[in-house]
């Protein structure tokens, strides 16, 4: 992902990312499903792309994985990985690196994640990261990512918390591969900013296809549930009922 203006986002923002529970609002409805969806991980080597401050790896390695490489553009997102590596020794590897060019060797895993990654690419760039997400992994392999829905700054265009884009007045179409910028809240209070570069569905579809990958994607639309209502009503209610990330898995 040879993106400045995207490592400097997370380089200036590393810190307010590291936590050691869930915190932003992806965290209670976005990454459970990936998690589900990984299934029984015990003993799999797993590739995280865009691993960031490593909470998903550690999530899966507390869960059974065998081993975990985590690769991510930020320099100072990989720092913070590694520092709690050094504390927590979970035998978690991070390394800076780029999801279009992976420093893998073919058919070397056997889960691969890219959670709220492929947000950040264009058309072109996603194709090229699927192509090497299929290279790296072995036969039957699994690939699993997460993205925001496609349709979600169309339905919410209010500029309030817990998430938004801002889209301006742009149209579901005519902002296809065009990157916009937003913020994802936490329950902390701290405001993370963000970024979506628009894709459609279909577009997703088709770099999967065209990457290697010919079985039938599993698709899931995710949003806030009652169980978020419960838990905190204020934070989640103003996206209740919306829908707001995409889950894909697929095998090779």
């Amino acid at each position: 992902m040879k993106n400045n203006q995207t490592r400097k986002i997370y380089d200036d923002n590393a810190s307010s990312w590291e936590r050691h529970q869930p915190n932003s609002l992806s965290d209670f409805t976005g990454r459970p499903k990936i998690f589900e969806l990984c299934g029984d991980v015990s003993g799999l080597n797993i590739l995280d792309i865009g691993c960031g401050e490593g909470y998903c790896s550690r999530t899966l390695m507390t869960q059974g994985a065998e081993h975990i490489e985590g690769i991510d553009i930020s320099p100072m997102m990989i720092k913070i990985a590694g520092d709690r590596e050094e504390k927590d020794k979970l035998g978690i590897n991070y390394q800076t690196g780029d999801v279009q060019d992976l420093p893998y060797s073919d058919s070397t895993f056997d889960l691969v994640i890219g959670v709220f990654v492929y947000n950040y690419l264009h058309i072109k760039e996603t194709m090229k990261s699927m192509k090497e997400v299929y290279r790296v992994l072995k036969n039957g392999g699994r690939f699993i990512f997460a993205v925001p829905h496609p349709a979600f700054p169309q339905i919410k265009k209010e500029k309030k918390s817990p998430f938004f884009f801002d889209f301006g007045n742009s149209g579901y179409f005519t902002s296809r591969d065009t990157r916009y910028h937003g913020k994802i809240f936490c329950r902390d209070g701290k405001e993370l900013p963000v970024q979506m570069v628009h894709k459609l569905l279909s577009d997703y579809i088709k770099c999967l296809q065209e990457s290697g990958f010919n079985s039938l994607p599993e698709m899931h639309e995710l949003g806030v549930c009652k169980e978020h209502l419960v838990l905190d009503e204020l934070f989640f209610k103003p996206v209740y009922d919306i829908p707001l990330h995409l889950a894909i898995a697929i095998n090779k």
